[in-house]
């Protein structure tokens, strides 16, 4: 990664200075993309954007900015994005301080606000590098989610559809799985989710991939997929359902013949049962089976105590005698065979008969 401290006056930045909206807000005659669209559309209060005016006037230093310089010799803000645009705005009369706008100004004041030095470090790298880097700088304000600062390095034309379909307001994908995903379009939390999906956590290796693609059509594909199975094989929606990785149920059970009926009427003993701690972890179990998703109520320390005394210290498997602290509470009759957290069901079993009966 090559990084170099360069001296930016601020008329240089905002020489050609515009803000096309959806486009983009652009400086330094067309070369600096100001707000790319990895960037949020994050926007300083009248209080910091003040204060950085204000820094400026008084000649005190700003911290150090970071551009990325790309291969075509044209910039992107990776940090100082607001700061930017607050000097630019001022500049350029879209806002005033104490009644004194940038045109009310006289033109010393003018030219010390112009001449003013900004100190910005040009970084160039390769992806890898560069995200690195995002990740290093990435300390401090409004910091950048995981899936933003991957945006910031797999800029291209999948990337701009695929925004346009997971990371927009009110956007396709949140209209159509706000009750399964977690998290906000804006922030790239149902883009994250997507690719997370799609690539089994390889995110960006995916980005990568896919970089340079015309759109994101595979990805939107396989999301409305995974919603669509999702919403077939539960037919009651209960609010657990939110923020399970469907996904990986998707890819594991999209061929197998499930009889959606008995997996609800599944679903509902288990609501019901006191002994589940772990109500989301029933989607996951009702598919594979595996009890480690229910997290079973293990036995008080009252209760291992009193089994502890009944059996004196012998464990009824193999008829040795242990202290408590090697012992370890069992269920007589198995969860899975309807045997319940209570005193009654409660045996100490012996490190190695324990294992045994875990094993079997």
């Amino acid at each position: 990664m090559q990084i170099e401290l360069h001296e930016v006056f601020i008329r240089e930045v905002v020489e050609g200075y515009v803000d096309c909206a959806e486009e983009g807000v652009f400086g330094y005659c067309g070369k600096l993309n100001i707000r790319p669209k990895y960037q949020r559309e994050f926007i300083y209060k009248d209080d910091k954007r003040n204060a950085v005016i204000d820094t400026i006037r008084k000649n005190f230093p700003l911290n150090v900015m970071y551009w990325v310089k790309n291969e075509d010799g044209t910039f992107e803000v990776m940090d100082g994005q607001q700061r930017t645009i607050s000097f630019c705005q001022y500049v350029m009369g879209d806002f005033s301080i104490d009644n004194r706008a940038f045109h009310n100004l006289t033109e010393v004041e003018k030219k010390q606000i112009l001449d003013y030095k900004l100190m910005i470090y040009f970084c160039e790298g390769n992806d890898k590098e560069k995200l690195d880097w995002f990740r290093i700088i990435n300390i401090a304000g409004e910091r950048l989610t995981d899936q933003e600062l991957r945006n910031a390095v797999y800029t291209g034309p999948w990337l701009s559809d695929a925004k346009l379909k997971f990371s927009k307001p009110g956007c396709a994908a949140y209209q159509l799985a706000k009750d399964y995903v977690n998290g906000e379009p804006k922030r790239q939390e149902i883009l994250e989710t997507a690719i997370k999906w799609i690539s089994n956590g390889e995110i960006e290796k995916y980005m990568s991939i896919h970089q340079h693609d015309p759109n994101a059509n595979e990805l939107w594909t396989y999301f409305l997929n995974v919603i669509e199975w999702v919403k077939l094989t539960f037919i009651n929606y209960r609010r657990e359902m939110k923020g399970i990785e469907w996904g990986g149920l998707y890819d594991e059970f999209k061929g197998k013949v499930i009889d959606t009926t008995k997996l609800e009427q599944d679903i509902q003993r288990l609501m019901m049962d006191d002994d589940v701690t772990n109500k989301k972890g029933i989607y996951y179990y009702v598919l594979n089976r595996k009890e480690k998703h229910l997290n079973i109520r293990s036995f008080t320390e009252s209760q291992k105590r009193a089994a502890f005394e009944r059996q004196q210290g012998e464990c009824p498997l193999c008829g040795g005698k242990f202290e408590l602290k090697d012992m370890h509470a069992d269920h007589k009759t198995p969860w899975s065979k309807e045997g319940k957290t209570i005193p009654e069901n409660c045996q100490m079993l012996c490190s190695e008969c324990n294992r045994k009966k875990g094993n079997t």
